[in-house]
């Protein structure tokens, strides 16, 4: 990885810890709308963004009040729902179809923090996937339009 990489990576990292901090409230348990989401959107354009979140997913976590639960079920969400839309990427060119995808994604995938949230606070299983699924969704449809309007001025694909 040059030093670009990484001086860009941290910053998505700081970034994405900052801006999850803003809402803390709201970004853990089982109602979330951590606006710090949107940066996944950002892997869609460059796979190498990713170590960037998920580092600032890392960071952010070590403030949850799950303690480490949030550090292995949080972390390992983000892994997952990024792995699995960089390897999408490789079949579908289609940007807007990719951003919307990796929303689908990332709120499906909120089973994992349901599972987390049901070992570490004992909430029901089923109602914590729907709400933590509907915040994750709710902040990544928003993301959308924004992101993608962002990458035509700042194209994010250019900046690793």
């Amino acid at each position: 990885m040059n030093v670009k990489t990484l001086v860009v990576n941290g910053l998505l990292a700081a970034l994405y810890v900052a801006v999850s901090l803003l809402v803390q409230p709201f970004g853990f348990t089982n109602v979330q709308f951590r606006i710090s989401e949107m940066f996944n959107h950002l892997v869609v354009f460059n796979k190498k963004f990713f170590f960037g979140i998920i580092l600032g997913v890392f960071i952010t976590n070590l403030f949850s009040p799950l303690g480490w639960f949030d550090l292995i079920f949080g972390v390992a969400h983000s892994a997952i729902s990024l792995s699995i839309i960089i390897l999408l990427s490789n079949y579908i060119k289609d940007k807007l179809v990719l951003l919307v995808m990796n929303a689908l994604i990332f709120s499906f995938n909120m089973f994992i923090i349901a599972f987390e949230l049901k070992l570490a606070l004992g909430l029901p299983f089923l109602f914590s996937w729907l709400t933590t699924a509907a915040g994750e969704l709710a902040v990544l449809a928003v993301g959308i339009p924004l992101i993608y309007l962002l990458n035509k001025r700042v194209h994010f694909d250019d900046v690793l």
